[in-house]
């Protein structure tokens, strides 16, 4: 974790946090720095990506549904900082486990390949991001 500045090594605490069951935080570090240390072998930064991933699924707007009287509406709003990088990451890890059930990968491999889609603004959790925009256009 050397040469990361404090957004980067925030996100990395974030997604381990994410991933952790049990308390086992140890073994969650193992993983996710085995993930990031993927891309060595294919000659780009696994860190930096990330956190482009990251950028790129991050939602601006929400909807939100509010009663008034007896009908409930849509009203679409704007989410905080550090919401929509909570909802990235949770995007991102939702998209990996489905890949991982469906694809029958490893949870390294199934994240490396989310986190690539990410970057290049594809896959489970873009398409999920688009529609909550889609959403919110539409009302």
């Amino acid at each position: 974790m050397r040469g990361l500045d404090g957004k980067q090594k925030e996100l990395i605490k974030e997604v381990g946090n994410f991933r952790m069951k049990d308390g086992k935080r140890t073994r969650v570090h193992v993983i996710v720095y085995q993930t990031l240390n993927r891309p060595t072998q294919t000659k780009c930064d696994g860190i930096k990506l990330m956190v482009e991933a990251v950028e790129n699924i991050k939602p601006i707007c929400k909807v939100e549904k509010v009663e008034v009287a007896v009908t409930i509406y849509d009203v679409p709003g704007i989410i905080g900082r550090d919401r929509q990088q909570t909802l990235a990451i949770r995007w991102i890890l939702e998209a990996t486990f489905k890949r991982r059930i469906s694809y029958k990968l490893s949870l390294k491999k199934g994240s490396f390949a989310e986190i690539q889609d990410a970057y290049r603004k594809r896959g489970i959790a873009h398409k999920k991001k688009e529609n909550l925009h889609r959403l919110t256009s539409t009302n």
